[in-house]
């Protein structure tokens, strides 16, 4: 892979209880780039996420961002770095209105630049603008993904960790919510993107790792991958 690496994963094991799901992997991310991880359900994408955002501490291995060790800080210490995610099912404050998700992603910033943040937010999500007195959880799935979406990018972040964006919208929703990770990724944006939807997510991406059982089974060119019938069959379930 061409490029510096803004995240780089050495040997990084996760787990649950006496279970380990990631079982020593290695992930590196360029910066201005869409990185895509990918494979069947359970394979430990999701598990990947939550241990590079601190959520989950990690069991082994490092996760150095910008040149920093990021094993062992705590999820807002990370977050504080640029390391941001939008969680699988979204998760926005179904009891805060709009504004006041979005409010909270920009937490610890001036009321000035917060601002600024949220019409840059609105202006990319115009749906949102329309619905900023409503509470989340009266939303519908898609723009609950936009929500949290947009709450993510109040935070300004160096690195967005995306993960299952498109599950339970419909296609055209789905469409949009790809088309903006597109044009996010062509703004400088770097982003490790995590997809169930196989053909989606390496439509859209640079560089891809397969995982399964816990594993990085391969990696390469996301085009590459694609359009390797062999690897789609064997890792992802046909999911092309």
């Amino acid at each position: 892979m061409n490029g510096q690496p803004l995240l780089s994963v050495k040997g990084l094991r996760l787990g649950y209880s006496r279970s380990e799901v990631v079982a020593g992997i290695d992930l590196d991310i360029p910066e201005g780039s869409i990185v895509s991880l990918v494979g069947s359900n359970g394979a430990g994408k999701t598990t990947t996420l939550l241990g590079i955002s601190g959520i989950l501490r990690a069991r082994g291995g490092s996760i150095v961002f910008g040149g920093r060790e990021l094993a062992g800080l705590a999820a807002f210490q990370i977050a504080r770095c640029g390391v941001v995610q939008v969680p699988e099912g979204r998760e926005i404050f179904a009891d805060m209105t709009v504004a006041e998700n979005l409010a909270m992603g920009g937490l610890g910033v001036s009321r000035k630049v917060r601002g600024r943040r949220k019409d840059a937010v609105l202006d990319r999500f115009p749906r949102l603008r329309e619905r900023l007195t409503q509470l989340g959880g009266l939303l519908s799935g898609g723009e609950q993904q936009m929500l949290a979406m947009g709450r993510a990018l109040m935070a300004a972040p160096k690195i967005l960790l995306l993960d299952e964006p498109s599950m339970g919208l419909a296609p055209l929703i789905v469409e949009q919510i790809f088309q903006t990770i597109a044009e996010l990724r062509r703004e400088g944006m770097t982003i490790l993107l995590v997809e169930q939807n196989a053909k989606a997510a390496l439509s859209i991406a640079d560089y891809a790792y397969v995982m399964d059982s816990g594993k990085i089974a391969l990696h390469g060119e996301a085009k590459s991958v694609a359009s390797n019938p062999e690897i789609i069959a064997a890792y992802l379930g046909g999911a092309t």
